[in-house]
């Protein structure tokens, strides 16, 4: 700590080795950048490591050393020590050798400091005794405690119990039992029979590398019925309290007298100090501040003063410079922190700063000479004009600088700064050059313009003609930037002594003073007007809403700037939480006078969420609106409109269903929403009403044992809030559910239309006038060694007795059953009836297509597609001419197997396809492309066209494309 750090100042141990120079500018001390932390090492852990960080930044870089409680490690003599960098590594570390205070030197050139002190120990924890432990008896109701009696150890432990067995432990949340973190005892507030067991004190100890446990041998503990008098039992009182406090780290006052029991009891005065809630305010730290050098001894008492944590040295000397370091500890721990001094002497020296060598000044104004020479200690300054001594009536501030007031030609000439110090001399000479005053000549004048218009602020200037002028603008203030070709400022281009500004496209914000300041090397002169840029109202400030009702507030606000033009209205825009769009409110007054300070907005929605803005406005036009108000929400109020979309319809038997559209948000007018439902039977006198709740309801279902299917219903519907009951809707008719039908389609045929392709016709069933409305026909279809469950379903969507089913097998039997349905569902099937898929068409196109062109037409041949035995006989062909959106389609018989088709005129292309025919349906198109130059061509089977008609790429793939969109 400080001692050993002090130790090391009074023997002289430390001290910079080499005698090496520490360069100034070039060098630097060394700094922390990784200290050594104290940790807690197992004890018998022979074959580990412990690693004790150092690391400093410095130029040169540090070298280390190693302090063990003040006394330096012997590294490279004991081989258990290894430096690794500035780390010290401890092989197979002791406990008798190695425990102690550790701390690190870092060295160079510049100094030496020393890190904070890293403590090692060595922790352990002992088994404990093998001896059995006696047995405990508790009483119902009745506090009792198990002591732990834990081995020896190091550091401190933690504790908890386990009964019966591993792991079940107490649980930390359970208010009747206390567990000492300080000695390990069990606490118990109030015994209860299932208490009784084996209790085993677990404890375990962490240490920085690893973790420790052991349990006690068993505690049987006994809870009994409570049989004794003498026995305390916590009043009503205590108990509740315990009920509603948690027990804390500090053990209560538990104690039992000698010649009592091994069942201890709580003696009755501290009952409910057992209970009580303690907390304790962590202590203040005490800072010891101590700061020391680290590399030499400390300057004389004489020049040192110490004031708490601060340091001041006087009359400083060369060998002050080093390395300090400020050590604050107490009882938590010690920091330190550390600085390098470095102390320099040099003669006066001008080269790096000498005096001017030519001081241009203007006549009439002032100049100032700086004589800054590099010197250690501070040296004495004068100057000299020529060869004279300059005293009288010449400014010379402490530090040097020279000031010259209302100059004249009569002060040209040499100037000579002398500096000395008890090193050496020094002197520096620059020349005063007399120059004529600026001056403006012409001066900018106030200006009055609208918003958006442009104006022209004039300067001229005359000044000295050895000198370059220049012009800067300002507006209130602050530099205007002349260089941006795309901002609102120009300088207007002229001679040299104008300088004149243009503002485009003014703005409010450009309205103030703008000053002009014509300057030269020497000096500057100036010259300020003011410009009004007159514009809409800035926005109004202050808006406060009173007097908020069920549909209307009254708004209040503050004028805001007029911009040189007088307000002439104001408009009020608002928005409610159903859209973040701004709209135009109704008031009153309509019109809001440019005077006015308040309005009243109308024909709001009630128990809406509303906020608002002011806009004024003037003859310029209107102005930025005013900071939104805070939200507001307006006053409940009884519902106005009916719920809208009543009807229904449909269900279960016996259930009539109404549905509605759920009231919109700004429909509801106030909380405790609910819909109020009134039904009645067609044609009966006495409505039945019901509330439904929740406004995102939109349905309710009546369920009735008797009710009739498809019974019609008048319906109406009110919405109800917590001011009162809106209007009922309009009544509407809705029917109760409707019964399935009962009776089935008859005389069901089923024809193969292909093979692919069926066609069912049957008897319609009579409408269902009583018991609901016929809907369609479902046709169900399965194959013949499928069951029905699996059966394919296709609806109509009418009352039409035919219908066709495609996407079937060829060459397949199928069942085929009809059905009636309506939106109760399906009625019984028909009886069922079989057909077969006819065979498929041949797989193959029509072959060695060939064509001829001649003139207007073209003539196309093919080859017979004979069938396979599985295959439907061919029964003709079908030849497909398209061009241009025209489409027609040629049915030839099997005996014909060539055909003539005409060629258009303007020489464009024809797509034709060739296909079989037949009961199976269509087999696969050739397609063939032709022009009247297409000439003769051939397709032998697979398609491919023959290469010497094949129309050019380009114009192929214009066709294509023609082709597609067909």
């Amino acid at each position: 700590g400080i001692q050993s750090i002090q130790n090391c100042f009074l023997t002289g141990f430390i001290s910079i080795s080499g005698g090496d120079v520490c360069v100034s500018g070039h060098d630097s001390g060394p700094l922390f950048e990784e200290q050594p932390s104290s940790l807690i090492y197992p004890e018998g852990l022979s074959e580990g490591k412990v690693t004790l960080s150092c690391q400093a930044r410095a130029s040169p870089a540090a070298s280390y050393r190693w302090l063990l409680n003040g006394t330096e490690v012997p590294l490279g003599l004991d081989l258990r020590y290894t430096l690794v960098a500035g780390n010290l590594v401890i092989s197979s570390p002791e406990s008798i050798r190695d425990t102690g205070s550790y701390q690190c030197l870092a060295i160079n050139r510049c100094g030496t400091i020393i890190s904070r002190a890293a403590n090692l120990k060595f922790g352990y924890l002992h088994d404990f005794p093998p001896d059995s432990r006696s047995p405990q008896t508790a009483y119902e109701g009745v506090g009792a405690f198990l002591a732990c009696q834990p081995p020896t150890h190091y550091p401190a432990l933690s504790y908890r119990w386990l009964i019966n067995d591993f792991p079940n432990f107490i649980k930390k949340d359970d208010d009747r039992w206390f567990v000492s973190q300080v000695t390990g005892n069990l606490y118990m507030a109030k015994a209860e029979p299932n208490d009784t067991g084996n209790y085993f004190c677990f404890t375990t100890i962490n240490m920085d590398i690893s973790t420790k446990s052991t349990f006690s041998k068993a505690i049987q503990l006994t809870a009994l019925p409570d049989g004794t008098q003498d026995m305390f039992s916590l009043s009503s009182k205590c108990a509740s309290r315990q009920r509603r406090t948690r027990w804390q780290d500090t053990p209560p006052t538990w104690s039992a007298s000698p010649t009592e029991s091994k069942s201890p009891a709580l003696k009755a005065p501290n009952v409910c100090d057992v209970l009580r809630v303690s907390e304790w305010a962590a202590s203040r730290f005490g800072l010891l501040a101590c700061i020391s050098k680290v590399d030499g001894l400390m300057p004389s008492k004489d020049r040192v003063e110490v004031n708490g944590a601060r340091l001041r040295i006087s009359n400083l000397a060369l060998e002050d410079s080093g390395m300090y370091q400020c050590v604050a500890e107490n009882k938590h721990g010690t920091v330190y922190s550390t600085a390098e001094l470095r102390v320099q002497v040099q003669a006066p020296d001008f080269r790096l700063n000498p005096v001017r060598r030519l001081i241009p000044a203007a006549r009439g104004g002032q100049v100032m000479m700086e004589c800054r020479p590099r010197a250690a200690p501070k040296p004495s300054l004068f100057w000299s004009r020529g060869t004279e001594l300059l005293t009288n009536g010449i400014t010379v501030t402490p530090d040097g600088v020279l000031w010259i007031n209302n100059i004249s030609r009569a002060d040209e000439g040499k100037y000579t700064c002398f500096a000395e110090n008890y090193l050496g001399k020094a002197n520096s000479t620059g020349h005063l050059s007399v120059r004529d005053a600026t001056k403006i000549t012409l001066a900018p004048s106030n200006a009055d313009i609208n918003q958006g218009e442009n104006v022209t602020l004039q300067c001229h200037a005359s000044h000295d003609p050895t000198m370059d002028l220049t012009f800067t603008w300002a507006l209130n203030g602050v530099l205007l930037d002349l260089e941006d070709s795309a901002g609102p400022y120009h300088r207007v281009e002229g001679k040299e002594n104008i300088g004149d500004l243009l503002a485009v496209n003014a703005k409010l914000s450009q309205a103030g003073v703008y000053t002009c300041a014509a300057q030269t090397v020497v000096d500057s002169a100036s010259a300020s007007a003011k410009l009004v840029v007159r514009g809409p109202p800035g926005p109004p400030g202050g808006l406060l809403i009173k007097n908020v009702a069920e549909t209307s507030v009254e708004l209040r606000w503050s004028r805001g700037y007029d911009n040189h033009s007088p307000i002439g209205k104001y408009v009020i825009m608002g928005r409610s939480s159903l859209s973040s769009e701004w709209k135009k409110m109704r008031t009153d007054p309509v019109n809001i006078e440019g005077n006015a300070e308040s309005a009243r907005v109308m024909g709001l929605m009630p128990w809406m969420d509303y906020e608002f803005q002011v806009i004024a406005s003037n003859i310029l036009g209107s102005g930025e609106p005013s900071m939104p108000s805070h939200t507001i929400r307006t006053q409940q109020a009884a519902p106005t409109v009916a719920p809208s979309g009543l009807g229904g319809g449909g269900g279960d038997s016996n259930e009539l269903i109404v549905t509605w559209t759920p009231m919109a948000r700004e429909y509801q007018n106030g909380d405790g929403f609910v819909y109020v439902l009134a039904f009645r039977k067609k044609d009966t006198q006495p409505w039945t009403v019901v509330r439904v709740p929740h406004v995102e309801s939109s349905r309710y279902v009546y369920y009735n044992d008797s009710l009739a299917p498809y019974s019609p219903f008048e319906v109406k519907i009110k919405a109800f809030n917590r001011r009162g009951e809106g209007p009922f809707s309009q009544i509407a008719l809705v029917y109760s559910a409707e019964e399935e039908p009962t009776v089935g389609p008859s005389g069901v045929n089923a024809t193969a239309l292909t093979a692919f392709e069926i066609q069912v016709s049957w008897e319609p069933v009579q409408q269902l006038s009583a018991d609901g409305i016929l809907r369609g026909y479902e046709i169900r279809y399965w194959r013949q060694h499928e069951r029905e469950a699996a059966a394919d379903r296709v609806r109509t969507a009418g009352l039409e007795a035919t219908a066709r089913v495609s996407g079937l097998r060829p060459s397949t039997r199928y069942h085929v059953a009809v059905l009636a349905y309506n939106s109760a569902g399906t009625g019984p099937p028909s009886p069922r009836t079989t057909v077969t898929t006819r065979k498929p068409p041949p797989n193959r196109r029509p072959g060695n297509v060939s064509w001829k062109a001649d003139g207007s037409s073209v003539t196309v041949r093919w080859d017979h597609v004979k069938a396979m035995h599985n295959e439907s006989a061919v029964l003709g062909y079908k030849v497909l001419y398209k061009h241009e959106g025209q489409n027609s389609l040629k049915v030839l018989d099997k005996a014909k197997t060539s055909m003539s088709l005409p060629l258009p005129k303007d020489n464009s292309y024809v797509v034709l396809e060739v296909r079989s025919w037949g009961e199976g349906g269509d087999g696969p198109a050739h397609e063939i492309i032709v022009s009247r130059d297409s000439g003769t061509g051939m397709m032998v089977q697979n398609g491919g066209p023959s290469p010497r008609c094949s129309p050019p790429l380009h114009l192929l793939s214009g066709l294509l494309l023609f082709a597609l969109g067909l």
